[in-house]
C-alpha cells in the first residue's frame, strides 16, 4: 500500500501546502514531499500522529494505511502482556468484523473508554451508496470514461448538477493531486458547497493502465461528493484508503449484483 499518496490527498483536501505541514510536524519539505513520492519510508507511528492530528482525522486510520501498530496498542502490550493471548484467541476463532464489533460493545459496556484516548466515529461509505450507484464489471477505453460514468451517477442524485459539468470538477480535483491511492483504487473526490454527501462506486471488467502509486492498474473506483469541508471529508477519504489497503478491491472483484458489494462493505465497516 502506499501512504503517501493518501497523505498527498488528504493534505491537498485540507488546503495546507507542502511547506505549510512540514512545518507544522517539524521535518522539511524535501523530506514529506519523499514521503509522499514514496521515496522515504512511511513515517514512525509518532509522526503519523503528529500528521493526523494537524489533519483532524483519527491517527489510527493513518495507521491502517501504512501497516503500522498503534502506540497504544505496543505500549498496552508491554505493560500487560497477557493481553497478546486474547489477541491470539481472537485470531484463531477467526472473528468477523461484525462478530468483532459485538465484542467492542460489550467492551463499551463494561469497560467503558477512560481519559478520552477513543478515536471519534469514522463515518461509513456504505450509506452514501445506492444499487443504483454501483456499476460492476465496467468496460471503458480510459480514465475519462471512467470520471463520465460515475459522474452520471452521482450527478443523478444531486439536484441542479449534470454529469458533464461534475466530471469536469471530478478532473479539475484530480489534477491537483492525483485521486490514485494505491491497492488498484482511486478516489475521485470534489467539494460542493451544501450537498449532501453521496458516493458512487464502480469496479472495472479490465485493470486500467494509468499512473498509480504503486504501478498497479486501477481496478475500483470509489467517487465521492461532499458538502461540508474538515473532518468528516477528511475522514471519510482516509477511511476508503485504509479499505483499499485492506484489500478492497480484490475483495469486490467477483461481486456481480450490487448487494453483493454493500455486503462486503457492511462487514468491512462493522468494526472502523
Amino acid at each position: 500500500m502506499h501512504l503517501g499518496a493518501t497523505l498527498r490527498l488528504l493534505r491537498v483536501d485540507a488546503g495546507l501546502s507542502l511547506r505549510d505541514m512540514a512545518r507544522r510536524i517539524g521535518v522539511s519539505s524535501a523530506y514529506l514531499s519523499r514521503v509522499e513520492h514514496g521515496v522515504d519510508a512511511p513515517p514512525t507511528a509518532e509522526r503519523l500522529t503528529a500528521i493526523a492530528r494537524e489533519l483532524d482525522v483519527p491517527p489510527a486510520l493513518l495507521m491502517d494505511v501504512a501497516n503500522r501498530m498503534s502506540p497504544y496498542v505496543s505500549e498496552y502490550l508491554e505493560d500487560v502482556p497477557g493481553a497478546g493471548t486474547l489477541f491470539l484467541e481472537l485470531a484463531r476463532r477467526r472473528l468477523s468484523g461484525t462478530q468483532l464489533a459485538r465484542v467492542r460493545d460489550f467492551l463499551d459496556a463494561e469497560f467503558p473508554v477512560r481519559g478520552g484516548l477513543s478515536d471519534a466515529a469514522v463515518p461509513a461509505l456504505a450509506p452514501l451508496l445506492t444499487p443504483e450507484r454501483v456499476v460492476l464489471q465496467l468496460s471503458c477505453g480510459g480514465w475519462e470514461d471512467v470520471l463520465d460514468v460515475v459522474a452520471g451517477r452521482l450527478a443523478a442524485a444531486l439536484p441542479g448538477w449534470d454529469a458533464a459539468r461534475l466530471a469536469e470538477r471530478l478532473r479539475q480535483r484530480d489534477e491537483e493531486s492525483s485521486c490514485a491511492v494505491g491497492g488498484e483504487v482511486a478516489v475521485p473526490h470534489v467539494f460542493l458547497q451544501g450537498a449532501a454527501p453521496v458516493a458512487a462506486l464502480v469496479t472495472l471488467a479490465k485493470g486500467l493502465h494509468v499512473d498509480t502509486p504503486d504501478g498497479r492498474p486501477l481496478r475500483l473506483v470509489v467517487a465521492a461528493v461532499d458538502g461540508e469541508r474538515g473532518r468528516v471529508r477528511l475522514t471519510r477519504m482516509a477511511h476508503v484508503a485504509r479499505l483499499a489497503a485492506r484489500g478492497l478491491a480484490a475483495r469486490l472483484d467477483g461481486a456481480r449484483q450490487p448487494g453483493q458489494v454493500l455486503a462486503v462493505l457492511e462487514e468491512l465497516e462493522a468494526l472502523r
